[in-house]
């Protein structure tokens, strides 16, 4: 097990040392994640990062070493952190559910020592995974049936490559060109030729020879293998990659130029060569807006990279971390465009029988669902830790994955979208003093 407890602020560890020493570090409270509001004015928002979550939690452990390095504490907190171990629940959002603005993501109760140094891991997992998830899934909305493949390992962080990988795959992209996601998480593998390959193979006297490189690749790949045809001109390389392969080339990739354009162009040939079936990937710095705007062009699949890893403009989803009750009594801060509603919530979401969603209704932990009428509901809040362990069976990220599918589903149309306008559904506070 690798400690995630240095994953932290430094704050919170001199908090948790000021609170044992005017013995305020019992007191039972509850910490909240929320948004405030969704980045770029978008209909919504996607939970995504928490099985991560409740892992680095349960590997939320403090070694000798690392203790001995936090030389700014003194031994009685240093004494704390040695037998630190969370001990407490944790309620939240499934992850692959969608968020709005004030929906209690996750809800975290125990004592304030033990639950307030775990604001930093939290948040840091829970505001990359979810943004990326959230443009992935308005990407995926984009292309409209049409795989997207996750490529974008070179634009980040080499570690936040993978959880990027794990992230898009939850929100519906086919499959990865990282290596280390397909092996983590089990996402299924993407991945032929750069340039590099077709610019290696040259004649003798240095001029360039993509039948040859085209030729090796189908010899080790097989014709259904996908050729990288734009190194030089693209007519001649979609040419060049049917006369190697044949007209059962599985597909070939365009990664530059007016996509649209050129798409018609490449479908035009191939079907004048025969290749009736050989697909047309694209790729080439791609957002949800690039995709859409080729929606009407013959384009069987896309490969995403930068965008998705960046979050597609939105790199967090600006979640925080609150405390909002503390001995059974609610607080709340009040400053100026960040005031929160006090007290221990859970949510649900309520939908007409057609499964469209209509609001989303929050209310006292404890409390007894609302009266709803005649609509549906959906309970968003479920356990997911009690007494410091995870609740076994909780969804896989294959079926988390699924249920996001299905609740994108149940957004009004105009939830899909891809311009800004306020979150498609509202959430309403029932019970509470605001």
């Amino acid at each position: 097990m690798q400690s995630t407890a240095l994953l932290t602020d430094m704050y919170e560890l001199t908090m948790l040392q000021s609170a044992l020493a005017d013995n305020t570090a019992h007191r039972m409270c509850t910490f909240e994640v929320f948004a405030r509001r969704l980045p770029n004015e978008r209909r919504y928002g996607v939970v995504a990062g928490t099985a991560r979550v409740l892992s680095a939690i349960k590997e939320f452990r403090f070694t000798e070493e690392q203790i001995q390095s936090l030389d700014f504490l003194n031994d009685e907190t240093r004494d704390y952190l040695r037998s630190y171990s969370f001990s407490g629940q944790i309620d939240g959002y499934r992850e692959g559910e969608l968020y709005f603005p004030h929906s209690p993501i996750l809800t975290v109760r125990g004592t304030f020592a033990e639950c307030v140094i775990l604001e930093t891991v939290i948040l840091s997992i829970l505001n990359a995974d979810s943004a990326i998830a959230s443009a992935a899934a308005r990407m995926v909305t984009a292309a409209d049936g049409r795989p997207i493949i996750e490529m974008g390992s070179r634009r980040t962080h080499e570690l936040a490559a993978v959880t990027a990988s794990r992230a898009a795959y939850l929100a519906g992209f086919v499959a990865t060109s990282n290596l280390e996601a397909v092996h983590r998480y089990g996402i299924p593998g993407s991945g032929t030729a750069a340039h590099a390959w077709t610019l290696l193979h040259i004649n003798d006297d240095g001029s360039p020879n993509e039948a040859a490189a085209f030729q090796s690749q189908v010899d080790s790949h097989g014709v259904g293998t996908t050729l990288l045809v734009d190194t030089y001109d693209i007519t001649q390389g979609v040419k060049t990659a049917i006369e190697v392969a044949g007209t059962e080339l599985g597909a070939v990739r365009i990664d530059s130029g007016d996509l649209g354009v050129l798409t018609r162009q490449v479908r035009q040939q191939l079907d004048d060569l025969g290749a009736h079936n050989t697909k047309i990937i694209v790729s080439s710095d791609l957002d949800e807006y690039a995709i859409a705007g080729l929606r009407g062009d013959p384009v069987d699949g896309f490969g995403v990279g930068t965008s998705v890893v960046t979050g597609s403009g939105a790199p967090t989803a600006s979640m925080v971390y609150k405390l909002v009750e503390v001995d059974g009594h609610p607080v709340a801060k009040r400053s100026r465009n960040k005031q929160s509603a006090g007290g221990t919530k859970r949510a649900i979401r309520t939908h007409r029988d057609t499964g469209t969603a209509v609001e989303e209704i929050v209310f006292p932990f404890d409390a007894d669902m609302p009266d709803i009428g005649h609509l549906n509901a959906t309970e968003l809040t479920i356990p997911l830790m009690r007494d410091g362990e995870i609740v076994p069976g909780l969804a896989t990220l294959s079926q988390s994955r699924d249920y996001l599918a299905k609740q994108l589903i149940t957004l009004p149309w105009e939830g899909l979208a891809l311009s800004k306008d306020e979150p498609v559904i509202n959430t309403r506070y029932v019970g509470f003093s605001r």
